[in-house]
């Protein structure tokens, strides 16, 4: 028996990897994250699956799934929207599963900040304009940011941040990078990535505030901040493609 612990995505159903749609496919238990994972994965899901609701469970209760699977010799996915790698809380699940030994395994997944990048037409990471991007979140009602994680720390450097489960913090983040930013620094919130009801809204970093008040934006969103947003037509064609490049001669 195993637990796989697999990355839904953004939102959008055939935006999970084939692995992950395999897994759901021969799943006998299936805990999923309430509504961010899509219903038509959990319909790939075996009609004598057992299907539960983690979004208002405890991790205890959602580990007590685990073990009671475990013990009948059932193999379990468990879903989480996005990817696993982070803002996930897998870490403490696994940490459990080490401690009950029950082994497990992780399949990933598109993670929001990737699928509001494709809605938004940009690559990230433009040669000779931004080459980093920090992804990160704002604490607010949730567990504190370690020292030195900060937005006015992480802002000097002036790369592009990637802000997750920020929008009720929009007047601190404007305060705390507009010093470093610029007023006029783009901004853009993707709500609701590749699902039907998506929503963009672009513009200043000094309007971010009413940007995501006018348009009624309340959660499942990234906001992203920095000049790689910006009208950039102009920056250098990547080394990688150059003719000046050498390139290995094939045998």
């Amino acid at each position: 028996m195993t637990v796989h612990f697999v990355g839904a995505g953004p939102g959008a159903a055939d935006l999970i990897t084939v692995r992950g749609l395999r897994l759901v496919e021969n799943a006998a238990v299936c805990l999923y994250a309430g509504a961010l994972v899509p219903r038509e994965l959990l319909d790939s899901a075996p009609p004598e699956a057992r299907l539960v609701d983690t979004a208002n469970l405890t991790l205890d209760e959602i580990v007590a799934e685990m073990r009671t699977a475990h013990a009948d010799g059932l193999d379990v996915v468990r879903l989480h929207s996005g990817d696993t790698s982070f803002f996930s809380a897998v870490g403490e699940q696994m940490r459990r599963l080490d401690a009950l030994g029950i082994p497990y395994d992780l399949t990933p997944g598109v993670p929001a900040f990737a699928a509001a990048a494709a809605t938004l037409g940009r690559e990230l990471t433009l040669p000779g304009v931004g080459q980093t991007v920090v992804l990160t979140r704002v604490s607010n009602n949730s567990t504190a940011m370690p020292p030195g994680e900060d937005l006015a720390t992480l802002g000097q450097s002036r790369a592009l941040l990637v802000l997750h489960l920020a929008v009720r913090e929009t007047a601190r983040i404007v305060d705390e990078l507009v010093p470093l930013y610029g007023a006029d620094c783009p901004v853009a919130v993707v709500a609701r990535a590749s699902r039907p009801d998506e929503l963009v809204v672009r513009g200043r970093l000094a309007d971010l505030s009413s940007l995501v008040h006018d348009n009624g934006i309340k959660s499942v969103a990234v906001i992203m901040v920095g000049g790689v947003l910006g009208d950039e037509t102009g920056f250098c064609e990547s080394h990688l493609y150059s003719p000046a490049r050498e390139r290995a001669v094939p045998d």
